[in-house]
């Protein structure tokens, strides 16, 4: 039973925290607060359910208990005793009201959440690493990994910001149609942050974390419905639909990397593909693209593609064309080689990735070290590709990512 119940457990804090702290937040208005008492919900969940068994309802009573932890600190706390006031005035209003029909266990606000960790008061670089470390429960380790800076460095930005929402009363709620327009693109870049890190994971054992990408698009949904009208809301949600619908051809039976180009493409969710190809038309309809827009387009054109010979890279590489002058950056750079690489040769491709070299933040970057051994080995230039595998290496955060460069680094010593 000890076993089943940490199962039990771990389960629920997956699919439930976010619910979890978001109420708790909207509650209680204080971000560490909510943090401290969910995780000792969760620990006091480990320590009854293995004797009582879990409960028909675990988010309720993580929520319940949750709820009685960060009172009683209230009340330890002098300093709060007008607040707890409140609160309770709160609660008593909040049990008045009855449940939605068809609700779960616990309301869903983590929408109000997302903007207040997008507030615009925040540096934007800590928005989205306040968001994964909170609302998609990523370690902080892992949102350094996400941002390619040390994990001292990303502790203290998750620190900073959390001061900087208590000091500032940045209050807990969803903008006003006035203020939602100029709000939404710190708060896509928070989805499209969640997931990157479920489409290609920045550590552990695996090469995807679904959970993650399924949780991006299902937020990417809200926006989308709460804003019909913004085009790069439905750019984004057309993008992760697009990418979402490979999920089945990009790993093989032991969870290794499956490249684009060797990908089963019967695999791939067309119902998905249909949607986000539809979403594409209307995010590029109107006025100007939007970055979300032009890199559902470079999807789109992958998914449409029936294997990467047929592929229009020449319309790929104009359209990272575009997108190099929304959104200036050494990723997309490197993207953008690779996609010359394909419609010029590798050497072409080649020759950009290396006057990219001395960007600071593709030291890091380990698919650049990847683009280049493959360009490199394409090239017949083994020793050099096997140079750059092994820096890929040393950057790799995931096993399977690992396994398929030391494959790679043995295949080149058996051709040399």
């Amino acid at each position: 039973m000890p076993g089943e119940a940490q199962v039990a457990v771990e389960a629920v804090f997956r699919e439930e925290r976010g619910l979890l702290l978001a109420s708790l937040v909207r509650r209680f208005g204080d971000l560490d607060l909510a943090e401290e008492v969910t995780s000792e919900a969760i620990e006091a969940a480990l320590r009854h359910w293995p004797a009582e068994g879990v409960p028909a309802r675990p988010g309720a009573w993580l929520l319940t208990t949750a709820r009685r932890k960060a009172v009683d600190r209230l009340r330890r706390d002098q300093a709060y005793a007008a607040r707890l006031a409140v609160l309770q005035a709160d609660a008593e209003r909040d049990e008045a009201v009855p449940a939605p029909s068809g609700a779960g266990e616990l309301p869903d606000e983590r929408l109000q959440l997302f903007f207040t960790c997008a507030h615009p008061a925040l540096a934007a670089e800590d928005r989205t690493a306040l968001t994964l470390r909170c609302l998609a429960g990523l370690t902080t380790p892992e949102v350094a990994r996400a941002f390619l800076v040390p994990t001292a460095t990303m502790a203290q930005r998750i620190v900073r910001a959390k001061r900087k929402i208590r000091e500032a009363r940045i209050p807990f709620r969803v903008p006003g149609p006035d203020e939602l327009p100029e709000r939404l693109p710190g708060v896509l870049q928070v989805v499209y942050s969640v997931f990157t890190e479920g489409y290609a994971a920045s550590s552990g054992p695996r090469l995807q974390r679904l959970d993650l990408a399924e949780e991006a698009v299902r937020l990417a949904r809200i926006l989308h419905r709460l804003l019909p009208g913004e085009r790069e809301a439905a750019g984004l949600l057309a993008l992760l639909l697009l990418v979402h619908a490979r999920r089945g051809a990009r790993t093989g039976p032991e969870g290794e990397p499956v490249l684009l180009e060797d990908q089963d493409r019967g695999l791939w969710d067309r119902g998905m593909i249909e949607e986000g190809r539809a979403l594409v038309v209307r995010a590029l309809t109107g006025g100007p693209a939007g970055p979300y827009g032009v890199q559902a387009a470079v999807a789109a054109l992958h998914d449409e593609a029936a294997d990467v010979e047929s592929t229009d890279w020449a319309q790929i590489v104009a359209l990272y064309d575009v997108l190099l002058t929304l959104t200036p950056s050494p990723v997309v750079a490197v993207n953008r080689a690779v996609a010359v690489a394909m419609r010029d040769g590798p050497g072409s491709g080649l020759a950009l990735l290396d006057a990219l070299g001395g960007e600071p933040r593709l030291r890091a970057y380990g698919p650049y070290a990847v683009a280049r051994g493959d360009l490199l080995s394409r090239l017949g230039r083994g020793g050099e590709a096997a140079a750059a595998y092994r820096e890929a290496l040393e950057l790799a955060g995931t096993e399977p990512e690992r396994a398929a460069l030391r494959r790679k680094l043995g295949e080149g010593r058996e051709g040399g």
